[in-house]
């Protein structure tokens, strides 16, 4: 893990909060560079990016979607627990794991299987549109339903932002 510097810190806050004007070239470089996704590839593309694509192409969803729902969920991380109890590397809610039969939500092949089986039913129940899909994923499909469309909670807002972030960057990848 690479450390920053305290020029570094200051760099990045001056640029966060967009004070800096003129920023110099090193401190345009660092603050583009934190507005990428915190992706690694390491596991995405690499230990996960078979289990993703199994899933992906079983289930008809793009791979880039699902990694996307990976970082803003797990941020990659398979041990993931929210503070309401969702598990693992798509977050799984231990009642939705449970009626998707996953045997381990730690696993990342049960996991992602069924993380991708779950989005699939929701873009089939939302006509295929992907914002309502995530909505529901995050804040359920029954206060989708209440609401006639993305609830109003912040939450499920930043949410939605965050994954169409990784979403790109991750399409972007794939261009290539």
């Amino acid at each position: 893990m690479t450390s920053l510097s305290i020029s570094d810190v200051k760099c990045l806050q001056l640029a966060e909060v967009r004070i800096a004007t003129s920023p110099s070239a090193d401190c345009r470089a660092l603050a583009l560079k934190r507005q990428q996704p915190s992706v690694t590839g390491k596991d995405l593309d690499g230990l996960f990016h078979p289990l993703i694509l199994k899933a992906a192409n079983r289930y008809q969803v793009d791979s880039a979607l699902i990694k996307a729902i990976i970082m803003a969920e797990s941020n990659d991380n398979p041990k993931a627990v929210s503070k309401r109890g969702a598990k693992g590397l798509m977050q799984l809610m231990p009642k939705i794991a449970e009626a998707l039969g996953v045997g381990g939500s730690f696993d990342p092949e049960h996991n992602i299987n069924a993380g991708v089986r779950y989005f699939r039913k929701l873009l089939n129940q939302f006509d295929g549109d992907i914002k309502l899909a995530l909505a529901a994923y995050n804040a359920g499909s029954r206060k989708v339903r209440e609401h006639r469309g993305v609830p109003p909670f912040r939450a499920t807002h930043r949410y939605i932002k965050r994954f169409f972030q990784y979403h790109q960057y991750y399409k972007n990848q794939t261009a290539w």
